[in-house]
């Protein structure tokens, strides 16, 4: 008798998930939990909002959709979705990929079509990372067309780890403590990006895309840049986690328990009035200095969108 016909061979009961199947559901259910935490704590969605879901084709962005559309079902409040792409025209990119997908899922869209490509390719030399004017352009087109399809939110599918990288980025680069914010209002005030990925790490997301088999559309334009900054500074920060496990995440906790006292933005608190007598005037700095305030720099920061 083989082993295929023993009668001591115990077979998984009909229906029964697998190991692989239960680990998947648990990530779901994580990935709900942290997109709602988020969505709640920076009130990101609100009664009678129309969010535009900006799909890029990535992983991260087909997850943001994902989980939006399982929450829409699920929230306490009414919201509807419409999901946006911006074809900037890279060569070779599959036109008809993201329309059979989101029709498969029954998820209004639209595709808007800009040569942006052609624009940065055009002004940016070759080997100069691209990420910058691409990210501008990009914000352009996303914000007309939040107002022409009456969107009230705009979905960015950035992740924790985004939000991390982008903050060293600023620190080390531009001498400036900024990283992304989870909810944000345009200059001229008349959108607000979102971002309810905020909480969610990426080796996650990567997870959740192959499980779900999510349609991948890689981007040309500027995944071949081994050596921009923001790759650096993710191998910097996932060899730390190597290292110091739970150090990234620690990091992240700090950037939501901010201390103004004790750092030294003027902006932020009026140390000149610290201990003054009631009603005394703060000292000029240049009483002091012979010249004016230091330079408290001007370079641009690194941009939200890239």
């Amino acid at each position: 008798m083989n082993r295929a016909e023993s009668p001591l061979v115990l077979h998984r009961p009909a229906g029964r998930p697998t190991r692989d199947e239960r680990e998947a559901r648990k990530r779901e259910k994580r990935l709900l939990r942290l997109t709602g935490q988020a969505i709640a704590d920076f009130g990101m969605i609100g009664e009678g909002d129309r969010v535009m879901v900006c799909l890029s084709g990535g992983k991260d962005s087909y997850g943001m959709l994902e989980l939006l559309r399982i929450l829409q079902a699920r929230a306490p409040v009414r919201f509807e979705i419409i999901a946006v792409n911006l074809d900037q025209k890279q060569p070779g990119f599959p036109e008809d990929v993201l329309p059979t997908y989101l029709r498969s899922i029954g998820v209004p869209f639209h595709i808007e079509a800009q040569d942006t490509y052609s624009i940065v390719r055009r002004l940016i030399p070759e080997g100069k990372t691209t990420c910058s004017l691409c990210s501008r352009l990009r914000r352009g087109v996303l914000y007309r067309l939040a107002g022409e399809l009456g969107a009230t939110r705009i979905a960015l599918g950035h992740h924790r780890d985004d939000i991390l990288a982008t903050f060293f980025l600023n620190l080390f680069f531009n001498g400036r403590m900024k990283a992304m914010s989870p909810k944000l209002r345009s200059d001229d005030g008349r959108h607000v990006l979102i971002r309810p990925l905020a909480y969610v790490r990426e080796d996650d997301l990567a997870r959740y895309a192959a499980e779900k088999a999510f349609p991948i559309i890689p981007c040309n334009l500027c995944g071949s840049q081994e050596n921009l900054q923001r790759v650096e500074v993710r191998r910097m920060i996932d060899e730390w986690d190597r290292r110091f496990p739970g150090r990234s995440e620690n990091i992240f906790r700090s950037l939501g328990s901010i201390v103004p006292t004790h750092l030294l933005d003027r902006e932020l608190f009026d140390f000149g009035a610290l201990g003054a007598p009631p009603g005394a005037p703060e000292p000029a700095p240049a009483a002091w200095t012979g010249g004016s305030s230091p330079d408290r720099g001007d370079d641009e920061p690194v941009d939200d969108l890239a």
